[in-house]
């Protein structure tokens, strides 16, 4: 509105000059600053000090739908729509996703498991399907590997390990936390690519030794791990695109205060109903 573009520069130029570039008129103005605010005026700029609260607290990461989340969650009376409108016309966007390389090496002779999980990605418990993935960061001194381990059920992160090389040790790792902290049941589902690192003796060997029965992608389809691809460029976007790290030491400190201080316990989720990993699980121990 032009009114609201004087009023937000009338501190630094003429009322008089700035109506005339605008073809409003001065009286025009004045009325329209004077006139008693409406209620809805004063709702949605009460409503703007709270989504942008929420949008920085998701450090910048926050669209519509997980604002809205926050602010219900805090007891406000709002639709999407609404919330959407005003983070439109106030500049208040979510950073977004930037392209990268995947890290699966398929080229060896290694036995490949079948695709037993085939794209069923909504498990009805935890520690009844798991999948993991491998990704990478730059860092000054050269790139920093991560292999993840995620419970389909909450998308929580189970199982992580970083290192400077690309080895079925980063995965074996990775996989060992996930055991060691769930402890599952024999017969639990285990999904990967079928990388090099996936596809290894050592990691095999530790599968059958908790009867984890093993499922891999299909050869050069993404989409049959989606949940984990899905979590790196999550992770990417919020957490290694924002900073430049010059140690992989000060890489690993930043992935895991991501990952298992803000992902896990405080980035909603909406494939849970935008609740957090820990905060579905929660909910699931109580039904």
């Amino acid at each position: 509105m032009r009114y609201r573009a004087v009023r937000e520069h009338a501190d630094r130029f003429k009322v008089s000059l700035m109506c005339a570039a605008l073809s409003v008129s001065t009286s025009g103005y004045y009325d329209w600053r004077d006139r008693p605010e409406c209620k809805r005026t004063k709702e949605n700029r009460g409503l703007l000090v709270q989504i942008r609260a929420s949008h920085s607290r998701s450090r910048g990461h926050y669209g519509s739908p997980r604002v809205t989340e926050d602010l219900r969650e805090a007891g406000e009376r709002c639709n999407e729509k609404r919330i959407a409108r005003l983070m439109r016309e106030h500049g208040i966007r979510a950073k977004r996703a930037k392209k990268w390389l995947a890290t699966t090496q398929s080229n060896h002779k290694l036995p490949v498991a079948q695709n037993v999980l085939n794209r069923q990605f909504s498990p009805q418990a935890p520690n009844q399907v798991w999948a993991g993935d491998i990704s990478y960061l730059w860092t000054d001194e050269g790139w920093l590997y991560l292999a993840v381990v995620l419970d389909l059920y909450s998308r929580a992160v189970i199982g992580w390990s970083m290192g400077t090389q690309l080895t079925a040790a980063l995965a074996l790792e990775a996989l060992q936390m996930a055991i060691r902290r769930r402890k599952p049941e024999a017969g639990l589902l285990y999904h990967s690519d079928r990388g090099v690192q996936y596809a290894a003796k050592e990691y095999q060997r530790l599968l059958n030794e908790h009867d984890i029965v093993c499922s891999m992608s299909r050869k050069g389809n993404c989409w049959d791990n989606a949940c984990v691809e899905s979590f790196f460029s999550t992770l990417k976007v919020e957490c290694v695109y924002q900073q430049r790290y010059h140690t992989r030491d000060e890489a690993r400190r930043g992935v895991f205060e991501w990952m298992e201080l803000y992902y896990n316990h405080q980035r909603r989720h909406s494939t849970l109903g935008y609740r957090s990993p820990a905060q579905f699980e929660a909910m699931a121990e109580l039904a």
